[in-house]
């Protein structure tokens, strides 16, 4: 964490200064704005978190509820999720508090009596073996309340709005607010009241229901599987031996998807409600709790739990649907999208893979820099078109693997024809669960493969994978994704050829055309007045070990003087060689060329780029696609 370089700071340095709209923020809604986030939800909060970032931008964030998430559903937080954490300044703190899942465990029929269950196999969880980050467990009300304290400590002082509820907007054909936005008053002595605001564009994070979906004439596809699950935390006594450990089990009398929960206590269980019969008509859904546990106890044979407490629990039937569009831009139409769709709004699916708050918030990650970038003048609205062209196949594949998944938990005994196949699936589809299979390889934002094999271990399309890497300023291991924060920025990496610090070589050359060449995107983008690194975090990784490289002899470029201090930047320039801590070399560990290579990342962590030192006008004609002169 870097402070100070705007004078001495003596209080909490994750609470930026606030800036413009952040200054003397309005507390009612205003008349205009230029991003209106419908829903307070997993998506909708990192983005007032993500906007934060652009504090010109007018961002405002309506809940109809009349204060925070106190009982949040999702639980499953999946390694890439604790990696945008990360980027957003709480990784730690939420470790700190929540269950880490270092296990998962599988049981079946005894075979010697099975109405009975035993242990058939123990699984360590796929999150270490795959990621620097674990497989999380906390209450998504905890998980909104860290976002809400980066959107509230960011330059733009960003709030919910609550008690304020959407009923419908209407795009118009023009305009600088061309989406009108009907909302109603929901709590306090303005309840009931109805007024209009216009946005230049409107964030349907909604939820299931989504009432900006209807607005703009998306629809759901697909249908909800004649299956019921009912769902319970509970605070329990039990003589189950494996209750402070996922497991998945399977007996005659149905199954049980069980996770312990954060505070050494709560545990929540997904227990088998069976098949629903087609004229049902959700009466299934009425379940009461007491049935819901009688079944649990039935299935946990020869085990019991006694439960002390319920704090939640719900009924609720298998579904899988992904929205006919993410924007509200028809098939064929070239017009920039106005309304966007994100989390529920757009996916829904079972509970049990635990991905829908984490999908969710991929999708707020992916669209909330386009939107800054567009509304502060550095990208063109084009860039808009690029949130449903990449965010839609992922739900496409969330929902087939979330289908697959369940129909595997919710087999019968005599339909497992191997006790360890559902184990064995778990463990080979971790990446997908885990977040680190997306791939955005299609898109308009993903640059040309040509120069894959110079940095073969960040494949395009992907996220960074991060590797250990030497601050040589202080001798420090750190990673060097973790450097990374959701500013807004795009990082460009650039990696050293083998010449010694200091001398002629690819990389000093490349650092002189990048500072002084009038086409460089630093002096094409960059604006007038800014920091040097306002638009492009430039980092260099060297060959060598930290001890061998003198931080005055790195060229200028990555030595910024930066804020109003103009104070040298020391925490750009890293050693790849191996040290005390860290026996790995980044070069080797991540397939990078010898010869040295640029890598280009995203905002949010996706690499775009990848090209060969020599390769500036490649490099500058990625960045004249995607973002304006300054």
């Amino acid at each position: 964490m870097q402070f100070h370089h705007h004078g001495y700071v003596s209080g909490d340095p994750r609470v930026r200064p606030a800036a413009a709209t952040g200054i003397d923020r309005p507390t009612d809604l205003p008349d205009e704005v230029d991003v209106l986030v419908v829903g307070s939800g997993p998506a909708g909060m990192l983005l007032a978190a993500q906007m934060s970032q652009f504090p010109t931008v007018t961002t405002r964030v309506i809940e109809k509820r009349d204060g925070r998430l106190v009982l949040g559903q999702a639980d499953g937080i999946q390694p890439r999720s604790v990696e945008t954490f990360q980027a957003f300044g709480f990784a730690g703190a939420i470790m700190a508090e929540a269950y880490n899942i270092g296990w998962m465990n599988f049981w079946g029929p005894d075979p010697d009596n099975p109405q009975n269950i035993i242990r058939t196999s123990r699984t360590a969880d796929y999150a270490y073996d795959i990621s620097e980050f674990p497989h999380l467990i906390v209450n998504q009300a905890r998980v909104l309340d860290y976002f809400a304290a980066a959107a509230a400590g960011g330059p733009g002082r960003i709030v919910p709005d609550y008690g304020v509820e959407f009923v419908g907007l209407t795009v118009h054909d023009d305009g600088e607010y061309p989406v009108e936005v009907r909302v109603r008053y929901t709590a306090g002595d303005r309840a009931g009241q109805e007024r209009t605001i216009r946005a230049a564009y409107v964030v349907g994070a909604d939820g299931a229901r989504s009432g900006v979906r209807d607005a703009i004439g998306r629809v759901h596809v697909g249908g909800v599987s004649l299956h019921a699950w009912g769902v319970m935390d509970v605070v329990v006594n039990t003589d189950f031996p494996d209750w402070r450990i996922k497991c998945a089990i399977n007996a005659e009398a149905g199954n049980i998807l069980h996770i312990p929960r954060e505070g050494g206590y709560l545990s929540r269980m997904y227990i088998d409600l069976g098949e629903v019969a087609e004229d049902d008509e959700h009466r299934v859904r009425q379940t009461p709790i007491e049935e819901i546990i009688r079944r649990a106890n039935e299935i946990l044979r020869p085990y019991s739990i006694d439960v002390k407490d319920v704090a939640w629990h719900s009924v609720y039937e298998v579904g899988h649907r992904v929205t006919d569009g993410f924007d509200d831009v028809a098939e064929g139409s070239d017009r920039a999208p106005h309304v966007f769709l994100t989390g529920d709004a757009c996916h829904t699916h079972s509970a049990k893979a635990g991905q829908g708050m984490n999908v969710s918030m991929q999708d707020g990650f992916n669209l909330g820099w386009k939107l800054g970038s567009v509304l502060t003048g550095r990208s063109p609205e084009s860039l808009l078109a690029t949130y449903s062209a990449e965010r839609r196949p992922v739900a496409q594949q969330l929902i087939d693997f979330d289908r697959e998944w369940s129909s595997l938990m919710a087999r019968k005994p005599e339909e497992i024809s191997d006790a360890g196949d559902l184990a064995t699936y778990y463990l080979a589809t971790a990446e997908f669960p885990s977040g680190f299979m997306t791939q955005y390889a299609g898109s308009a934002l993903t640059g040309t493969d040509e120069h894959q094999q110079l940095a073969a271990g960040f494949p395009l399309g992907k996220r960074l994978k991060s590797a250990p890497v030497t601050f040589v300023a202080d001798g420090n291991v750190v990673h060097l994704g973790h450097h990374a924060r959701a500013d807004g920025r795009w990082r460009i990496y650039a990696f050293a050829d083998a010449a010694p610090v200091g001398a002629d070589s690819a990389l000093a050359a490349w650092a002189t055309w990048m500072q002084s060449a009038p086409e460089s995107p630093l002096h094409r983008h960059t604006p007038a007045g800014g920091d040097i690194d306002a638009v492009f975090d430039i980092k260099v990784v060297y060959q060598q070990s930290f001890d061998e490289i003198d931080m005055t002899t790195v060229p200028e470029l990555f030595r910024p003087q930066t804020g109003p201090l103009a104070v040298t930047d020391w925490e750009k320039v890293f050693a790849a060689g191996a040290s005390r801590w860290n026996d790995m070399d980044i070069f080797a560990e991540r397939e990078i060329s010898r010869d040295g290579a640029v890598v280009v990342v995203r905002p949010d962590q996706y690499v775009a780029a990848i090209l060969p030192l020599s390769a500036t006008a490649e490099l500058a004609d990625y960045f004249a696609r995607h973002l304006l002169p300054a």
